[in-house]
This record gives C-alpha cells, sequence and structure tokens, in this order.
C-alpha cells in the first residue's frame, strides 16, 4: 500500500498510461512473506489491452523471478517519472520547510510466464524498436539465426494484464498557486530532470491566465 493523500492521488488514466510510455524502466516486485523478489527493467504498455492495460518484457533466464512469477504471478511494477527537491526559498509563503516532487504509477496484476520463441521474438522485436526509433540512426535486429536463437534461449518471457493501477503527483498541489507558479519557475532554470518536473506540473496543476 501507498501513502496517497487525496490531493497527490492521480486517477486520469491518460495520465497514468502517459507516465509508463515515458518512463518505461520499472521496478517489477513480487510479494513474498519473507523477502520480496525484485527485478529493474523496462516493460512496454499495451493500452487496449484489457481493463487497464497491459504489460509486457521479459527477463534472463538465469534470474529466479520468472519462476517467481509461474508460481506467485501477482505482481507490482512500479514507475518513477520525474523528481527533484524543492526548497523553500522557492515559495512566496512563509515559513515552509524543504520538500521533494515526484510523480509514481504502481501497476498491479497478475502475470503470465511465456517460454514461446515466437513470443519471445515479438517481445524483443518491438522493445527494441520502442528504444532504438527515436534515434536518428536506429539500429535493427538483423542478427544471424543462431546467434539470435542463443540470445532467445536465455531470456523468459512474460505479460501483466493490469488490475489494479494508481498514480501519486506530488506537485505542490497543497501549496497556493502563486507558490505552485514559483516552483515551477525555479526548476525551469534547473537541471534536466528538473526541467522535466517542470513541464508536468505546468501539464497537472499550474494553469496559466
Amino acid at each position: 500500500m501507498i501513502y496517497m493523500p487525496d490531493a497527490f492521488h492521480e486517477t486520469e488514466r491518460d495520465a497514468l498510461h502517459g507516465l509508463i510510455e515515458a518512463y518505461g524502466f520499472a521496478t517489477l516486485i513480487s510479494p513474498d512473506a519473507t523477502e520480496p523478489t525484485i527485478t529493474h527493467l523496462p516493460l512496454l504498455l499495451e493500452r487496449a489491452r484489457g481493463a487497464q492495460g497491459t504489460l509486457i518484457g521479459h527477463v534472463a533466464r538465469a534470474n529466479p523471478h520468472w519462476r517467481t512469477l509461474q508460481e506467485r504471478p501477482a505482481v507490482v511494477a512500479v514507475f518513477h517519472g520525474p523528481h527533484a527537491y524543492v526548497s523553500p526559498s522557492w515559495y512566496g509563503v512563509q515559513p515552509s520547510v524543504p520538500t521533494w516532487n515526484y510523480a509514481v504509477v504502481h501497476a498491479a496484476g497478475s502475470a503470465r510466464v511465456l517460454h514461446d520463441p515466437k513470443a519471445l521474438a515479438e517481445i524483443t522485436n518491438r522493445l527494441v524498436e520502442a528504444f532504438e526509433n527515436p534515434r536518428p540512426q536506429p539500429w535493427r535486429m538483423q542478427l544471424p539465426t543462431d546467434f539470435r536463437d542463443r540470445m532467445l534461449g536465455a531470456i523468459v518471457g512474460f505479460e501483466i494484464e493490469i488490475s489494479q493501477l494508481s498514480g501519486k503527483f506530488k506537485l505542490s498541489q497543497n501549496r497556493s498557486l502563486d507558490d505552485r507558479r514559483r516552483v515551477v519557475t525555479a526548476l525551469e532554470a534547473g537541471n534536466a530532470a528538473e526541467k522535466e518536473l517542470a513541464a508536468l506540473m505546468r501539464a497537472r496543476v499550474v494553469h496559466e491566465p
């Protein structure tokens, strides 16, 4: 369970799906009575499959997490969006204290493990296309057949039909509109990560006249 003040609870599905697609490197967590199993990996979202969408990905066959998914399919994928420190010196209302603004999405569902070579080839092709296509000269999977087959034999695929989708977008909603604008202005003068957070705040919680 995630601590979720009402002000920060994001329920708009397009916003949640958008964050997953923009920040697809996830933390995959299989709960356990003693110790959770955790893997960090890229996942792709299929918006139209299932009521909340479906995630696809793969792990190394040497990674025991796939056996956990097979035995206990319940799983949560956590997607971390932009985040940054917020200085109280940016606020117009004083006294104030520091905080951290961020956006995350939790996608819970049931995993189905995939071993079929055709399914594995499709998953890997789609992952490559998703991350290569934005590049000026995309790399294509034109590999020797025996090498490709060995590589596919070294992974296990899976898909997760999302049953519960929740987002926490902590974007200064508990501050005045003037303070939110001050935070955005300060973040826009910062590094790349801070600029990303500023853009999200402008889209979600700062409405210019």
